[in-house]
C-alpha cells in the first residue's frame, strides 16, 4: 500500500530524477549511498512500481516514475508551503529556480531580477542561462521552476505565453562590403558566411525562419555557442550575424560591428514557460505575474542612464 510514503521518499525521489545516480543523489540529499538507496526500493515497494529503468549504473525514469513526479513535485513545495505560512507571516519563501536562454538570461534577467528583489522583498533565486532547448528539457524534467527565453517552443508538457518583444539585427565588420549600403536586400545576402549559434538556440531559429530562407546561397562559417564569440567573429569579418539588438548594441556604439539595414521585419516574442504540471507555489504565481507586469524597455533604458 502507498499509505506509508513520507515526504524523505519523495525528496530522494526528484533527487534522483535530477541526479541520475545514487551516488549523486546522496551527495545532493547529504545521505549515504545506501540511505538512498533503502528509500527508493521502499518507496517502490510501497507502491508496487518500479520507477526507474537501471541503465548501466544510471537510474532512467520510466513511465510509471513519470506518472509519480508532478504529485511528487507539488507535495513537496505544498509541505514547504505550510512550515513556512506561519512563521514569516505570509511573506514569500522558498527558492526559485529560473531558467533563461542566452539573450534574455544576460540581457535582461539581471534587471528583472533586480526589480523583483526591490518589489517582494525576495532574495532566494538561482539563475541557468543556456539555450531554449537545455532549458526545456530542464523544466521538463522539474529541475527548474520557470524559463524565459527567446526561441518558439513546440512542446506538448509546457505552457508557454508571451512576455516581451525583442528586436533583432543583422551585423557585419566595418570593413564588410555590405556595410556601404544604406539599404541591403535579400539578393545582397547570396554566396555569404553566417556565424550563428548551436542547434537549440533561439537566435539560430529566428534565423534559419526568417533570414535564411530568403537567401538562395549562404554557408556557415562558424558556430559558436555565445553571442560575444559571434559578436569578436563579426568583428574579424569571420560573417555576418543575426542577433539581438540588446546583445549587439555595445558592440554597435562601440562600432566594432555595423548594423545592416534590412527591409525585414526583424522583431520576435519573448516567452515565459512553465511545466503544465507544475504546482504553482504563491512565490512562482507572484513572479509570474511581475513578469508578466514589468515594463522591460522601461528598466533598460534607466538602467542605462
Amino acid at each position: 500500500m502507498a499509505s506509508n510514503v513520507t515526504l524523505k521518499q519523495l525528496k530522494v525521489f526528484t533527487a534522483l530524477t535530477q541526479q541520475e545516480t545514487l551516488t549523486e543523489a546522496a551527495k545532493k540529499l547529504f545521505l549515504s549511498k545506501a540511505a538512498v538507496s533503502l528509500s527508493l526500493g521502499e518507496l517502490e515497494k510501497q507502491l508496487g512500481h518500479v520507477l526507474f529503468d537501471r541503465v548501466n549504473n544510471r537510474l532512467v525514469l520510466n513511465q510509471e516514475g513519470k506518472r509519480l513526479l508532478p504529485l511528487a513535485d507539488e507535495l513537496l513545495h505544498r509541505s514547504e508551503d505550510i512550515q513556512h505560512m506561519f512563521t514569516f507571516d505570509q511573506a514569500l519563501h522558498g527558492q526559485l529556480k529560473i531558467g533563461a536562454s542566452d539573450t534574455v538570461g544576460n540581457q535582461v534577467v539581471p534587471y528583472l531580477l533586480r526589480d523583483f528583489r526591490q518589489h517582494s522583498q525576495h532574495q532566494q533565486q538561482s539563475l541557468l542561462i543556456s539555450n531554449t532547448s537545455l532549458i526545456c528539457d530542464k523544466l521538463t524534467d522539474y529541475e527548474l521552476d520557470l524559463g524565459l527565453v527567446e526561441g518558439k517552443v513546440q512542446s506538448d508538457q509546457l505552457l508557454m505565453q508571451p512576455w516581451n518583444q525583442d528586436e533583432m539585427c543583422i551585423i557585419c565588420a566595418p570593413s564588410h562590403p555590405l556595410a556601404k549600403q544604406d539599404t541591403v536586400l535579400a539578393r545582397d545576402f547570396e554566396n555569404t558566411q553566417w556565424l550563428l549559434r548551436e542547434a537549440g538556440s533561439g537566435t539560430r531559429e529566428f534565423f534559419l525562419r526568417t533570414v535564411a530562407p530568403r537567401i538562395e546561397i549562404w554557408t556557415e562559417s562558424f558556430q559558436l555557442n555565445t553571442t560575444e564569440a559571434i559578436i569578436n567573429a563579426t568583428s574579424a569579418n569571420l560573417g555576418l550575424a543575426c542577433l539581438s539588438r540588446l546583445a549587439a548594441q555595445s558592440a554597435l556604439e562601440n562600432s566594432r560591428v555595423v548594423e545592416l539595414k534590412v527591409p525585414l521585419d526583424m522583431t520576435r516574442r519573448f516567452w515565459l514557460l512553465v511545466h503544465k504540471e507544475k504546482y504553482q507555489s504563491p512565490l512562482l504565481k507572484t513572479f509570474m505575474q511581475f513578469c508578466t507586469d514589468w515594463k522591460m524597455l522601461e528598466s533598460l533604458k534607466s538602467s542605462a542612464k
